[in-house]
């Protein structure tokens, strides 16, 4: 089996949540015993390294307006890498890539499945431009997809707004290798981004509205008398909220004590699960998110809202779950931290269950089984 594996950046800075399920994905199909390509474009290349995709060639479009992930056309490579393919995996929505895609898969009569990735919803910045996009070519990418998958159960009803029928829809979450968390070393953390011994509660995300960071530290300025040695750390790429995030740690006085370290990857990211006290997770709205996971496989317990499609993690003991504002935030730090003792007992029990339910090859394998229905189906379609 062929498959061709789309997304607009693989760059954990750019990319983000995509763009490292791309790489876990093709690396995990490919164990599986699948052929696997990834066609994507030239900005944050970072990841995209001979060690972390063996055997699984990366066609990098040029990118000529990054805002926008807009790209030269015509590009004749996308056509050859559709026909190429079995069936295609077509990752988030928003983006001319996989505008093109479809247009190719549809051409060619290639099946390929969508996965948004919390990307359906319109919200935050461009949103005339993406109510256009699904007028356009949006709505029947969705619609005319052999499957659309939901990360999540909060994303079903979404799929089913663009009028995908139930038997379409396939639930499969994200998953996490634990091979890449280690070499975690809390202490070079420390020491390379000058958080020194304090502890701190960690965030670990995009800088962008819909992520929340305003939330959590809104939340933050309000408990910092209480936990008077307590940090907090910002690590993510900037989308137009580093500015006010820092005006915002100034007027609470407390700059020193909130960090923002950019985005980090590798063991660095790994480290900095495992330094933290805590991850917070303040979004207003995501899909289920992958730095759950990571942060259960170094035994990091985490503080969500209810707007993450996540809630096992209260169910479970793995952390708390509360609404999508500051005073809800305060309560649920001041509820985990005033009795630091049972984190450690609350970070192991979400590791112990993101191992039993969420490793990579598990969810490889359903992928595998989703292409192989839908290549039958191809195959006995009169």
């Amino acid at each position: 089996m062929k498959i061709l594996n789309v997304n607009m950046t693989l760059g954990a800075a750019s990319g983000g949540g995509t763009g490292e399920r791309t790489l876990q994905m093709s690396r995990f199909l490919k164990s599986g015993g699948a052929e696997c390509a990834i066609l994507t474009l030239d900005i944050g290349r970072d990841s995209q390294t001979p060690d972390a995709l063996p055997g699984i060639p990366v066609t990098a479009l040029r990118c000529v307006l990054p805002r926008f992930y807009i790209f030269a056309l015509p590009e004749p490579r996308v056509t050859e890498l559709v026909r190429w393919a079995d069936v295609i995996h077509v990752m988030n929505h928003w983006t001319l890539l996989n505008a093109v895609v479809y247009q190719a898969a549809r051409r060619a009569g290639r099946p390929y499945v969508v996965c948004s990735a919390g990307a359906l919803q319109v919200y935050g910045r461009s949103s005339l431009a993406k109510q256009l996009y699904n007028r356009v070519v949006g709505n029947r990418i969705i619609r005319n997809a052999a499957a659309c998958v939901a990360i999540a159960g909060n994303e079903i009803d979404l799929f089913r707004q663009f009028g995908v029928a139930n038997d379409r829809i396939e639930l499969i979450p994200n998953g996490v290798d634990p091979d890449a968390f280690r070499a975690a070393d809390p202490a070079a953390f420390r020491k390379k981004f000058g958080v020194g011994d304090a502890p701190f509660v960690l965030f670990l995300g995009r800088l962008n509205p819909i992520k929340g960071p305003d939330l959590l530290l809104q939340a933050f300025s309000r408990i910092q008398g209480t936990f008077g040695d307590l940090h907090l750390v910002f690590a993510g790429p900037d989308e137009g909220m580093l500015g006010p995030l820092q005006d915002m740690a100034r007027q609470a006085n407390i700059p020193g004590r909130v960090h923002f370290i950019g985005p980090v990857s590798g063991v660095d990211k790994a480290s900095a699960y495992s330094a933290a006290q805590l991850l917070v997770i303040p979004s207003r709205r995501e899909a289920m998110s992958i730095v759950v996971l990571e942060a259960g496989m170094c035994g990091t317990p985490v503080l969500i809202t209810d707007q993450c499609g996540f809630d096992e993690v209260g169910r479970i003991g793995g952390g708390r779950v509360v609404g999508a504002s500051p005073d809800a935030l305060e309560s649920g730090l001041i509820g985990m931290l005033k009795d630091p003792g049972p984190l450690r007992a609350m970070g192991l029990k979400l590791r112990d269950h993101v191992v039993r339910h969420f490793l990579w090859e598990s969810t490889a394998r359903k992928y595998l089984e989703l292409f192989d229905r839908i290549l039958k189906a191809k195959r006995e379609k009169p």
